[in-house]
């Protein structure tokens, strides 16, 4: 079974919350290092994923509409 595009974005936008909030709890007990960047970036691509997956399903979702 084929996961939707909107579910796939959704969990991108979760991954890229949970990394957000590993990097804050990070960066408050260790100061900035570069495990801090790397979960600053892993959650940047995650929630730019997540709605571009989920502005992909709405724009597809409107063209089947028509």
């Amino acid at each position: 079974m084929r996961r939707s595009p909107l579910f796939s974005g959704f969990i991108y936008l979760l991954l890229g919350g949970l990394f957000t909030y590993f990097a804050i709890d990070h960066v408050q007990t260790h100061g900035w290092s570069i495990f801090s960047y790397l979960l600053v970036l892993l959650a940047t691509f995650d929630f730019g994923s997540g709605l571009k997956m989920i502005l992909f399903h709405l724009k597809y979702k409107n063209k089947v509409k028509r």
